[in-house]
């Protein structure tokens, strides 16, 4: 959510700021991954306090709000989300501000991650593999060929040990 807003900043900055043109992935990467032409490409924008980047802004409040997860207490971690949920609030950059809706909607359970450290990577996983079969599976008449399609796709089975023609 975060980082498509931030994305979002980008696209609309870059019609007037030539010196973000092809640094989409400047702004989406961590800073810890970014290479060292990156992070020096990165530094150099930061450092240009007069032009004041909205995208800059923006990468920063997606980079504070990844720093929450780093609490080490509930209580810190609440403290922290509605301290960064004001700041992107009144940002006055408005796809953050909606980004923060969104998450204050979602508020609880981003709250309930803290006590389970449980997210939803793998059933998205497994959607993908779902929407894939599905893909694989038209032309075909009826469900149970969509209901085969998926099961050979997550069901990890091998077929190199079936003698199959190529």
């Amino acid at each position: 959510i975060i980082n498509a807003a931030v994305d979002n900043v980008r696209k609309a900055e870059v019609k007037e700021q030539y010196l973000l043109r092809g640094q989409k992935y400047l702004f989406l990467k961590n800073r810890e991954n970014l290479t060292e032409s990156q992070l020096k490409a990165l530094k150099t924008i930061e450092s240009m306090p007069r032009i004041n980047l909205k995208t800059v802004r923006a990468y920063h409040i997606r980079e504070n709000f990844q720093e929450i997860y780093k609490e080490e207490t509930q209580e810190g971690f609440e403290r922290a989300l509605k301290k960064w949920y004001f700041w992107a609030t009144h940002s006055r950059i408005e796809e953050i501000k909606e980004a923060a809706k969104t998450i204050k909607r979602h508020w609880s359970g981003v709250l309930r991650w803290y006590k389970s450290r449980i997210n939803n990577g793998i059933l998205e996983g497994l959607n993908s593999l779902v929407q894939a079969a599905k893909a694989k599976a038209r032309g075909y008449r009826t469900f149970k060929n969509l209901k085969t399609m998926i099961y050979m796709l997550t069901g990890k089975l091998d077929y190199s040990k079936v003698g199959l023609p190529t």
